[in-house]
Protein backbone atom coordinates (compact mmCIF):
# COMPACT_ATOMS: atom_id res chain seq x y z
CA UNK A 1 0.00 0.00 0.00
CA UNK A 2 2.90 2.28 0.58
CA UNK A 3 3.92 2.00 -3.08
CA UNK A 4 0.51 3.11 -4.30
CA UNK A 5 0.12 6.83 -4.68
CA UNK A 6 -2.89 8.46 -3.16
CA UNK A 7 -4.82 11.04 -5.13
CA UNK A 8 -4.96 14.53 -3.77
CA UNK A 9 -8.34 16.11 -3.06
CA UNK A 10 -7.94 18.50 -5.99
CA UNK A 11 -7.11 15.64 -8.40
CA UNK A 12 -10.12 13.64 -7.15
CA UNK A 13 -12.35 16.65 -7.66
CA UNK A 14 -11.16 17.18 -11.24
CA UNK A 15 -11.59 13.47 -12.05
CA UNK A 16 -15.14 13.51 -10.70
CA UNK A 17 -15.90 16.59 -12.75
CA UNK A 18 -14.56 14.91 -15.90
CA UNK A 19 -16.59 11.78 -15.20
CA UNK A 20 -19.75 13.85 -14.79
CA UNK A 21 -19.11 15.68 -18.08
CA UNK A 22 -18.60 12.37 -19.93
CA UNK A 23 -21.73 10.88 -18.32
CA UNK A 24 -23.74 13.97 -19.30
CA UNK A 25 -22.52 13.68 -22.89
CA UNK A 26 -23.46 10.00 -22.99
CA UNK A 27 -26.96 10.77 -21.64
CA UNK A 28 -27.43 13.50 -24.26
CA UNK A 29 -26.34 11.13 -27.04
CA UNK A 30 -28.70 8.41 -25.74
CA UNK A 31 -31.59 10.90 -25.60
CA UNK A 32 -30.89 11.96 -29.20
CA UNK A 33 -30.85 8.33 -30.36
CA UNK A 34 -34.16 7.64 -28.60
CA UNK A 35 -35.73 10.74 -30.17
CA UNK A 36 -34.61 9.65 -33.64
CA UNK A 37 -35.94 6.12 -33.06
CA UNK A 38 -39.27 7.55 -31.95
CA UNK A 39 -39.52 9.78 -35.02
CA UNK A 40 -38.76 6.88 -37.37
CA UNK A 41 -41.27 4.62 -35.58
CA UNK A 42 -44.00 7.27 -35.76
CA UNK A 43 -43.20 7.94 -39.42
CA UNK A 44 -43.60 4.23 -40.17
CA UNK A 45 -46.75 3.67 -38.11
CA UNK A 46 -48.47 7.03 -38.63
CA UNK A 47 -47.95 8.47 -42.10
CA UNK A 48 -48.97 12.10 -42.56
CA UNK A 49 -52.69 12.50 -43.16
CA UNK A 50 -53.89 14.00 -46.41
CA UNK A 51 -57.45 15.15 -45.94
CA UNK A 52 -59.61 14.60 -48.98
CA UNK A 53 -62.29 17.10 -49.94
CA UNK A 54 -65.13 14.77 -50.91
CA UNK A 55 -67.46 13.08 -48.43
CA UNK A 56 -66.90 9.55 -49.80
CA UNK A 57 -63.14 9.87 -49.52
CA UNK A 58 -63.52 11.14 -45.90
CA UNK A 59 -65.70 8.14 -44.99
CA UNK A 60 -63.17 5.79 -46.57
CA UNK A 61 -60.34 7.46 -44.62
CA UNK A 62 -62.35 7.15 -41.38
CA UNK A 63 -62.98 3.44 -41.99
CA UNK A 64 -59.28 2.88 -42.70
CA UNK A 65 -58.29 4.72 -39.50
CA UNK A 66 -60.87 2.76 -37.54
CA UNK A 67 -59.41 -0.54 -38.79
CA UNK A 68 -55.90 0.60 -37.82
CA UNK A 69 -57.14 1.55 -34.35
CA UNK A 70 -58.73 -1.90 -33.90
CA UNK A 71 -55.48 -3.61 -34.96
CA UNK A 72 -53.37 -1.48 -32.60
CA UNK A 73 -55.80 -2.09 -29.71
CA UNK A 74 -55.59 -5.85 -30.31
CA UNK A 75 -51.80 -5.66 -30.24
CA UNK A 76 -51.86 -3.57 -27.06
CA UNK A 77 -54.26 -6.01 -25.37
CA UNK A 78 -52.06 -8.97 -26.33
CA UNK A 79 -48.93 -7.26 -25.05
CA UNK A 80 -50.63 -6.30 -21.75
CA UNK A 81 -51.87 -9.87 -21.30
CA UNK A 82 -48.38 -11.28 -21.88
CA UNK A 83 -46.89 -8.69 -19.53
CA UNK A 84 -49.35 -9.59 -16.75
CA UNK A 85 -48.59 -13.30 -17.23
CA UNK A 86 -44.84 -12.66 -17.00
CA UNK A 87 -45.27 -10.46 -13.91
CA UNK A 88 -47.37 -13.14 -12.20
CA UNK A 89 -44.78 -15.78 -13.06
CA UNK A 90 -41.98 -13.58 -11.68
CA UNK A 91 -43.98 -13.01 -8.48
CA UNK A 92 -44.57 -16.76 -8.07
CA UNK A 93 -40.89 -17.51 -8.65
CA UNK A 94 -39.90 -14.90 -6.07
CA UNK A 95 -42.24 -16.53 -3.57
CA UNK A 96 -40.69 -19.94 -4.32
CA UNK A 97 -37.22 -18.50 -3.86
CA UNK A 98 -38.16 -17.03 -0.48
CA UNK A 99 -39.69 -20.36 0.55
CA UNK A 100 -36.59 -22.28 -0.50
CA UNK A 101 -34.30 -19.92 1.38
CA UNK A 102 -36.33 -20.30 4.52
CA UNK A 103 -35.65 -16.73 5.56
CA UNK A 104 -39.24 -15.67 5.85
CA UNK A 105 -39.57 -12.77 8.23
CA UNK A 106 -42.26 -13.57 10.71
CA UNK A 107 -44.35 -10.56 11.62
CA UNK A 108 -44.50 -9.45 15.20
CA UNK A 109 -47.68 -10.72 16.77
CA UNK A 110 -49.71 -8.61 19.12
CA UNK A 111 -50.46 -9.96 22.56
CA UNK A 112 -54.11 -10.88 22.80
CA UNK A 113 -55.87 -11.88 25.97
CA UNK A 114 -58.10 -14.76 25.08
CA UNK A 115 -59.67 -17.51 27.10
CA UNK A 116 -59.18 -21.14 26.21
CA UNK A 117 -62.80 -21.41 25.01
CA UNK A 118 -62.42 -18.39 22.74
CA UNK A 119 -59.14 -19.74 21.37
CA UNK A 120 -60.67 -23.12 20.54
CA UNK A 121 -63.66 -21.42 18.97
CA UNK A 122 -61.34 -19.33 16.80
CA UNK A 123 -59.31 -22.36 15.76
CA UNK A 124 -62.12 -24.84 15.23
CA UNK A 125 -64.76 -22.42 14.02
CA UNK A 126 -68.17 -21.58 15.39
CA UNK A 127 -69.62 -25.02 14.52
CA UNK A 128 -67.57 -26.83 17.14
CA UNK A 129 -68.49 -25.81 20.65
CA UNK A 130 -65.98 -27.21 23.08
CA UNK A 131 -66.23 -26.18 26.71
CA UNK A 132 -62.89 -26.46 28.28
CA UNK A 133 -63.51 -26.00 31.95
CA UNK A 134 -60.16 -26.89 33.43
CA UNK A 135 -61.30 -26.64 37.02
CA UNK A 136 -63.97 -29.29 36.49
CA UNK A 137 -61.28 -31.86 35.71
CA UNK A 138 -59.38 -31.23 38.93
CA UNK A 139 -59.48 -33.87 41.63
CA UNK A 140 -61.57 -33.00 44.65
CA UNK A 141 -59.67 -33.38 47.92
CA UNK A 142 -61.42 -33.44 51.28
CA UNK A 143 -59.52 -31.75 54.04
CA UNK A 144 -59.26 -33.59 57.32
CA UNK A 145 -59.40 -31.36 60.33
CA UNK A 146 -57.25 -32.45 63.28
CA UNK A 147 -58.34 -31.67 66.80
CA UNK A 148 -55.11 -29.88 67.65
CA UNK A 149 -55.56 -27.55 64.71
CA UNK A 150 -59.13 -26.98 65.78
CA UNK A 151 -58.05 -25.99 69.28
CA UNK A 152 -55.42 -23.65 67.92
CA UNK A 153 -58.00 -22.00 65.74
CA UNK A 154 -60.53 -21.72 68.53
CA UNK A 155 -58.18 -19.73 70.75
CA UNK A 156 -60.75 -17.01 71.20
CA UNK A 157 -59.97 -13.82 73.07
CA UNK A 158 -56.23 -13.28 73.67
CA UNK A 159 -56.79 -11.63 77.06
CA UNK A 160 -58.49 -14.74 78.39
CA UNK A 161 -55.61 -16.86 77.09
CA UNK A 162 -53.08 -14.72 78.97
CA UNK A 163 -55.08 -14.94 82.19
CA UNK A 164 -55.09 -18.74 81.92
CA UNK A 165 -51.34 -18.81 81.50
CA UNK A 166 -50.85 -16.47 84.47
CA UNK A 167 -52.78 -18.96 86.65
CA UNK A 168 -50.31 -21.65 85.60
CA UNK A 169 -47.43 -19.42 86.61
CA UNK A 170 -48.93 -19.03 90.09
CA UNK A 171 -49.08 -22.81 90.44
CA UNK A 172 -45.36 -23.12 89.82
CA UNK A 173 -44.52 -20.23 92.15
CA UNK A 174 -46.25 -21.69 95.13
Amino acid sequence: MATEKRLSARRKHTLKGCMLVVAGNLLDAEANVKAKERETFLADKCPPVELPYSRDELLELCQKLHEQIIISEDERYGIEFKLNMVLNEVRDLNIKIVDLRGKFKRPRLKKVRMSADAMLKALLGSKHTVNMDLRANLKQVKKEVKEEDKQLRDVGDWRKNIEDKSDRKKMFDS
